[in-house]
């Protein structure tokens, strides 16, 4: 069989690595010396490198005020990925992306420091073969989103030449409201086109948020079920047992609903309920999305389907813990909320009727983020009275962290001469099932960013439309009452307990 002209004859069609290895390009991080880039960003790097999925001639630029030479900057990168990276550490490996590392010292007002970049940007294309393909990573304050964005517009390096890329990576959260996120949009798009702009929502890189569209469109069992006649409910929890620790400056006046309902929980509720797209390409995928997200409905009474509430002082694990109004850097008058929980419906053929529970909070009773979706009952079950008194609904329950795997929950019969039936589960774990470990999320987002693969990110009409859904929500909070409290380690407060219980359901006890 002759060769296709032109083709690598060392490829392999059946090696499926391929289409993921990125091109020539590189990365700039802006706030390089960050919490973020360190734990998270820098080791994914690497990561995907020893993975063998960046091309030899990477390049990592850090932008920070620091006075640091590139050396510094190596040994922290280097210490990064000491302490945080979930692969082996390789020398040589290290060895080839050092040759590819640079510093850029400056404040995101400094000319100086914008035009230093440019010429280091400029010298890496020569060095390195970066053929002019940048993404800027954003890991900066919210406020400085749209200065960062201004000034690479200013010197021209968002510029794409001919058969280049530039593209700019944005971390939440997206705005506070629909109008600094509409405003954000603006600035952010007169610099860089629609499809260069990656918003990171790192939920979406989590194997098991992805596991979801698998699970419910490459098999035939779920499909049928997965609709109004059948689902009596669906709950979505994400819940931390940690404060908020350093972080009171970003947290106070944001709060849990704004910083994980809008984003997050709104986000896992559209792949939970959306149809099942053509395919698999990015502007399939949101369309589906945005037609879910169009048909939320809030409910008409907010005081009685809607709970905010603060952890208390406590006991926690074992170790006495602040109250969230006694937190360092927190105003003792604090209305911001650290556990949210609201009632959403969806008015669609498929959904009508069906209640979407979402709840959030910090100090909870343990970290998980799950979304359960609970059947109905049996309608006739020709059992004796006492036979299913231990019965509940059948519930499928996808777990996203930690944990990761999927549980299905159903009846069965007591071993024993009596006919007695109860709930058992049946659970499938990823750490079990696959020899390979799953990938940190920020791989797999930097690793799509470099390959322009934004399937994994949402577009800015479903920042925008998550808006609309929350805001309503945030007026009403802020014109009535005051939050509601919880003692740190429980799993909330009575009322959104109260509010289910209005429903005749009860939240679960993930």
């Amino acid at each position: 069989m002759s060769a296709v002209p032109g083709a690598n004859p060392l490829r392999d069609a059946q090696d499926r690595r391929l289409p993921r290895i990125a091109g020539p390009s590189g990365l700039v991080i802006f706030g390089v010396t960050g919490d973020l880039s360190r734990k998270k960003l820098m080791p994914a790097v690497y990561d995907l490198a020893n993975r063998g999925l960046l091309p030899p001639g990477f390049s990592l630029i850090g932008f920070a005020r620091r006075d640091w030479e590139d050396e510094d900057f190596a040994q922290v990168v280097h210490d990064a990925v000491k302490e945080h990276a979930r692969t082996p550490f390789r020398e040589e490996v290290w060895q080839q992306l050092i040759q590819g590392m640079r510093f850029v010292q400056g404040n995101f007002d400094d000319d100086e420091a914008f035009e230093t970049l440019k010429a280091t940007i400029q010298e890496l294309d020569q060095a390195q073969g970066t053929g002019g393909n940048f993404a800027f990573y954003l890991s900066v304050p919210p406020k400085f989103f749209p200065k960062v964005v201004q000034q690479l517009k200013k010197h021209g390096l968002a510029d794409q030449t001919e058969g280049s890329w530039r593209r700019a990576v944005i971390e939440k959260p997206f705005g506070h409201d629909l109008a600094s996120a509409q405003e954000l949009n603006q600035i952010v798009h007169d610099v860089f086109p629609p499809n260069e702009v990656f918003r990171i929502d790192h939920y979406l890189g989590k194997e098991t948020v992805q596991n979801i569209l698998a699970l419910r469109f490459a098999n035939t069992m779920f499909e049928p079920i997965w609709n109004r006649s059948y689902v009596d409910h669906v709950q979505i929890t994400m819940a931390e047992d940690i404060g908020i620790g350093g972080r009171a400056g970003y947290y106070d006046g944001i709060g849990a609903a704004r910083d994980v309902i809008q984003n997050h929980l709104l986000q896992l509720l559209a792949l939970t309920a959306m149809e099942e797209p053509g395919s698999f390409h990015p502007k399939a995928l949101v369309a589906e999305k945005l037609k879910v997200l169009t048909a939320v409905e809030l409910p008409e009474d907010l005081g009685l389907h809607t709970v905010r509430a603060q952890y208390e002082h406590a006991w926690q694990g074992g170790q006495e813990v602040l109250g969230y109004c006694e937190e360092e850097g927190i105003d003792p008058k604090s209305t911001t909320d650290t556990y949210a929980a609201i009632k959403l419906t969806i008015n669609n053929r498929r959904w009508a009727g069906v209640p979407f529970y979402l709840r959030t909070g910090k100090r909870l009773g343990r970290r998980v983020t799950e979304i359960a979706v609970v059947f109905k009952r049996a309608p006739y079950l020709p059992f004796e009275s006492g036979a299913t008194e231990e019965l509940g609904g059948n519930a499928l329950v996808i777990r996203v962290q930690p944990d990761e795997g999927v549980t299905v929950r159903f009846g069965s019969k007591v071993p024993g001469t009596s006919m007695e039936v109860r709930d058992v589960t049946m659970d499938f774990a990823y750490g079990e099932s696959f020899t390979e470990s799953s990938p940190e999320a920020y791989e797999r987002l930097l690793l799509d960013v470099l390959l322009g693969d934004a399937n994994l990110f949402p577009r800015h009409q479903e920042v925008e439309l998550s808006w609309t859904i929350l805001d309503p929500i945030e007026e009403y909070w802020a014109k009535h009452g005051k939050p509601a409290k919880y003692a740190a380690g429980t799993w909330g407060p009575a009322e959104a307990d109260e509010m289910l219980a209005r429903d005749g359901r009860s939240w679960r006890r993930p």
